[in-house]
């Protein structure tokens, strides 16, 4: 990667993703009309392309103008009497509605194609990419990140690029793009780098002779890649679904193993609780998952929910992610079910240090204050409580946030409240990261309040009293909760 680029870099395909710039509705046609039909539909609708779909309303295939063209070069006027079928290009290229712009871009230029479809967690469309209305963003340093990791041949070139993460970020900061949007950067490359390492691991299984999955599966990313708010200090959260019999496991967990190795050589190092998918804990087949969130929610306990708060955070990033939205579904209804599950999930933003001594003055260990335990885990740990509780399915702090005060938990500038002081807490953090990391010391989450201006520090203070009032909040949203809020 040319890291002189990042001085030239746009960021507007970092600061986007595929959902708010494709263009709807997708259009469809069905696969034994003739492809004049399909030219008309397009001159009509006056788009470059039409879709087709299967019984089960996914992806079947894809007619574009270029195979129009192909069809009459090939047969004459009368190629436009050949069925759809024949003529659309299968299996088709698909982007999730949520990944950022920047892979949408370079996806498309590593395959060399005009549309990309936009699919939901269930791998139906919902929208179309288009090289033409995308034309107008130079995205040069977006193109060729997400094909250096796309075409990433093991850990250590992976982690070649993971190592440039501080430049991008600093690049992005500098553009005066907000903390939170380049987070969401960070937590983007984590999960594109998530599922390279899971492509490496499929490649590696086959080249031992372990053959290909024996059942459907999906790979997930939980906590803050899930959410979409890394910061510049990652370790593993991932998790593995799958539809196989406890027999498959054994492939599985060789599979997993992989992954894990080849993700800490790339840069990600092993989570130290274990919240990973070489864990047999979060490796399970989709009906054992469901019975797993069912024994937390019949026998809920604080000290048993350390690793399944940052569970609920999770999303499908490498193979059948229908499986994710099945088990998303499942573990939004049965939380929202339960208001003793809920209660003691809340609970973890309740116990949380304050942030000032009795002066007044930051609570500060060896000069530095720890903003993750004093700010950022009430915020997140409360937004997550109560989005559960009002049966959003939402992931990030955020959109959770706004999601509930919409419905009613809570007063919509309380909201507006939270999102701010995270915003200015995340600015904090990954500030004095990139501060850090230019002078060789390993990033985390405690900074020097010394480094900010006057104005800074008041923003900060602000923030950290704001969070504190997270646990009142959660409680109005835990309490206003009316019975048809439960999904």
């Amino acid at each position: 990667m040319d890291t002189a680029a990042l001085e030239r870099l746009d960021s507007f395909p970092y600061r986007h993703r595929a959902n708010e710039v494709m263009t709807t509705p997708i259009v469809t046609i069905d696969a034994a009309r003739p492809v004049m039909d399909a030219t008309l539909l397009m001159i009509e609708q006056r788009i470059s392309s039409v879709v087709i779909l299967g019984r089960d309303g996914r992806l079947a295939g894809i007619v574009t103008e270029r195979d129009v063209l192909r069809v009459v070069a090939a047969s004459g006027p009368g190629g436009l009497a050949t069925p759809v079928s024949a003529a659309m290009t299968a299996p088709v290229h698909a982007i999730e509605a949520d990944a950022p712009l920047y892979r949408a871009l370079a996806r498309m230029t590593r395959l060399g194609v005009r549309h990309l479809p936009v699919v939901d967690d269930h791998d139906r469309p919902i929208g179309m990419l288009t090289t033409a209305a995308l034309l107008k963003q130079r995205a040069a340093m977006a193109l060729t990140l997400g094909d250096d990791i796309a075409l990433a041949a093991d850990g250590p070139a992976l982690r070649a690029l993971h190592d440039k993460l501080p430049g991008l970020v600093r690049a992005l900061r500098r553009e005066e793009v907000s903390a939170t949007q380049a987070s969401a950067v960070i937590a983007g490359i984590t999960r594109d780098l998530t599922a390279r390492t899971g492509e490496l691991a499929l490649a590696e299984m086959a080249s031992a002779g372990q053959g290909e999955p024996p059942a459907a599966w999906c790979l997930l990313v939980l906590g803050s890649a899930g959410r979409g708010e890394s910061l510049l200090a990652p370790d593993q959260d991932n998790a593995l679904i799958h539809e196989g019999a406890r027999s498959d496991d054994a492939w599985f967990a060789a599979f997993a193993e992989r992954l894990n190795r080849l993700l800490d050589e790339a840069g990600v190092p092993y989570c130290k609780g274990g919240v990973m998918a070489r864990n047999p804990s979060f490796r399970h087949s989709l009906a054992d998952w469901q019975a797993q969130i069912d024994s937390w929610i019949a026998r809920p306990q604080l000290e048993a929910l350390l690793g399944v708060d940052i569970f609920y955070d999770f999303v499908g990033i490498l193979g059948e992610r229908r499986l994710a939205g099945a088990l998303r579904q499942h573990a939004v209804r049965a939380a929202g079910s339960s208001p003793i599950f809920l209660r003691v999930l809340a609970a973890a933003s309740e116990h949380v240090p304050s942030a000032t001594t009795l002066l007044g003055r930051l609570r500060t260990h060896e000069g530095r204050i720890d903003l993750k335990k004093h700010g950022l885990f009430p915020i997140v740990a409360g937004a997550r409580a109560a989005a559960l509780a009002w049966g959003s399915a939402a992931t990030g702090t955020d959109a959770r946030l706004a999601d509930v005060a919409a419905k009613g938990a809570f007063d919509k500038e309380a909201a507006r409240s939270l999102i701010e002081a995270r915003g200015a807490i995340v600015e904090a953090i990954l500030d004095q990261q990139l501060d850090d990391t230019a002078a060789g010391v390993p990033p985390g989450n405690r900074i020097d309040p010394k480094r900010l201006d006057q104005a800074a520090a008041s923003r900060l203070r602000e923030a950290l009293d704001a969070a504190a009032q997270t646990p009142e909040f959660v409680h109005d949203a835990l309490s206003n909760r009316p019975i048809t809020a439960v999904p």
